[in-house]
């Protein structure tokens, strides 16, 4: 069977990878082994290109390390998002509501990814 595979890489990586030790993963070594009688003609990864953060000023280059190695795989073609960054205030946890107080954190979120993927199993389909 003729397939094409997309991988959200976000996901891959906060759902699957961030814990363990196999952060270099090999995906289409994963795709032969998940669907080995399958004929994998594409891999789509779609991400953003993440910003370094105060405390982890590295994670972009580790991000671009990783991407440079999956553009080895020749079937691969990786898609990319938008990766955001905002100062925003929130409820301190913990106090009680009547000395409620807040604390500006820095919030992150990745933008587009998801509905490029759609976009693109769409338009393949």
């Amino acid at each position: 069977m003729k397939t094409h595979v997309y991988v959200d890489g976000f996901n891959l990586y906060y759902g699957a990878l961030r814990s363990t030790g196999f952060k270099w993963l090999d995906l289409a070594a994963m795709c032969r082994l998940l669907l080995p009688a399958h004929d994998i003609l594409r891999i789509a990864y779609f991400t953003a290109r993440v910003n370094g953060r105060p405390t982890d000023p590295d994670q972009p280059l580790r991000q671009q390390l990783y991407l440079s190695a999956l553009l080895t795989i020749p079937n691969l073609d990786i898609v990319y998002g938008h990766f955001l960054t905002k100062r925003v205030s929130l409820p301190l946890a913990g106090c009680p509501p009547d000395a409620q107080r807040s604390v500006r954190v820095i919030r992150t979120e990745e933008k587009g990814s998801d509905v490029s993927l759609a976009a693109h199993l769409l338009r393949d389909g």
